[in-house]
């Protein structure tokens, strides 16, 4: 492992301070590291958001992002050389699918077969994800998440990736954060297809679901195993100590948190969140969930942050806002509360999945990182993944079945609607010429795992 210079910079664990078959990676997604002009993919609804004036910083998009279509094996090979075990990746829908259905784009297939062959040959475990926020434009004019038709259409698409890959990826996942794909997206409008409507925001939030349990019976019909569901997490704490403010948390935290665990493992939504949603249920959605429910072999919990939560006054609902807290805060202006990662693991163990397998799918922060003198230095990266790994530990030491940890991301890529600037990666990207430069956390992650 090159040092760099970086020597004095540590985590502070080493592989003996986990179990033998626990595994470290890291993470990307299609849209944000791909190039989405390249290859035949089709139009997504985030280049139509994108191409939308004010919905994304300076109007950036995916077209190139960092190029992982050209230089995929390079990028591999970074993933490689830290020592990592695993490297959880997405499939785009409208590369595989321009149209969202029928016929296939070759490229696109012969891609990802190429991308997983790539990874068994650096001795990596592939970890797919089937669906990371790129939903084909044709699907969007259809009414996307918001038709419970998706909820075929996306079994169709699982089956025709997972015949071509599905009997060499280590674990597969359906849909990646489903609170982005339908509250984020449909009621709040911040990310496509930026929408703001109670309406289409529960349809989606019930879609969503359908149409995870649906893929994960076809690659069940495939005879796969190790299928999941990632979820993300915030913790909702209330502002203050009025009964409103609890209250406002509470319901937070059900949108957020409860819903989709409840659909998922108790076949049942929460009812404070559906005093809000009912109205605006597709009719008969109680009768989905036996096949919402059908059973996963592990949840993927994706953590960040926590929020303050305060009612707003407006008395509809959901009545709440988020509050500026008193933590240090990444660069995304979140606050630093590893405790949250402890809590949504017990919390879901203990509740939830009870016994199933628990990977940490997504953590890590968002830092103003400038390449300086051919070195990028990130202590306060460090630091986060040394607290939030403390975090699993404890979670471990109590009882939970934590089977991974996977650091998000593995390059500074495209971050959504907020461009470019936001760079949460262990690989610097410049974005004019393309070149990868590690960061320190990358060679201390790289000490550590090799300890």
């Amino acid at each position: 492992m090159p040092a760099n210079g970086m020597e004095a910079m540590e985590l502070e664990f080493s592989r003996d301070d986990f179990p033998g078959d626990f595994v470290f990676g890291t993470a990307t997604s299609s849209y944000q590291i791909e190039g989405s002009r390249f290859g035949g993919c089709g139009t997504s609804h985030w280049d139509t958001f994108a191409a939308t004036p004010g919905n994304t910083v300076r109007g950036e998009d995916g077209a190139t992002a960092c190029d992982h279509y050209h230089r995929w094996e390079s990028d591999l090979d970074l993933v490689r050389d830290a020592g990592f075990d695993c490297y959880r990746f997405s499939i785009s829908w409208s590369r595989v699918l321009p149209d969202g259905r029928g016929d296939a784009n070759p490229e696109g297939l012969d891609f990802y077969d190429r991308l997983v062959d790539g990874m068994l040959e650096r001795g990596l475990k592939p970890f797919a994800t089937l669906y990371h926020w790129d939903l084909p434009a044709p699907l969007a004019d259809l009414g996307g998440w918001r038709n419970r038709d998706i909820a075929s259409w996306f079994a169709d698409y699982a089956e025709l990736v997972m015949k071509r890959i599905g009997d060499r990826v280590a674990t597969a996942a359906t849909i990646n954060e489903p609170w982005c794909v339908a509250w984020l997206s449909h009621f709040m409008g911040a990310h496509a297809p930026g929408l703001r409507d109670i309406r289409a925001a529960a349809r989606a939030m019930h879609h969503v679901l359908l149409a995870h349990g649906r893929a994960t019976q076809a690659m069940r019909a495939l005879g796969m195993d190790n299928l999941g569901l990632v979820t993300n997490f915030e913790y909702a704490a209330p502002a203050d100590d009025s009964e409103a403010a609890r209250k406002a948390a509470r319901l937070y935290d059900g949108i957020y948190n409860r819903w989709f665990l409840g659909g998922v493992f108790d076949g049942a939504y929460p009812e404070d969140v559906l005093e809000g949603l009912g109205p605006h249920m597709p009719q008969g959605f109680e009768k989905d969930f036996g096949v919402i429910g059908t059973p996963v072999d592990w949840l993927g919990i994706n953590y960040y942050t926590r929020k303050l939560i305060a009612p707003d006054g407006s008395g509809r609902f959901p009545a709440l806002k988020e509050v500026e807290g008193p933590l240090p805060k990444t660069f995304m202006d979140w606050e630093i509360y590893p405790d949250g990662l402890h809590h949504f693991i017990t919390w879901a163990h203990e509740n939830y999945t009870k016994g199933l397998p628990i990977y940490v799918t997504e953590n890590g922060m968002a830092a103003p990182d400038r390449l300086s003198a051919g070195r990028v230095d990130d202590p306060a990266r460090i630091d986060f993944l040394n607290r939030h790994l403390a975090a699993v530990r404890r979670a471990m030491d109590e009882g939970a079945p934590v089977k991974g940890y996977i650091v998000w991301s593995l390059l500074d890529n495209y971050e959504w609607a907020l461009g470019y600037e936001k760079r949460f990666g262990l690989v610097h990207v410049d974005f004019e010429t393309l070149e990868r430069t590690p960061k320190a956390s990358w060679y201390a992650l790289g000490r550590a795992l090799k300890r």
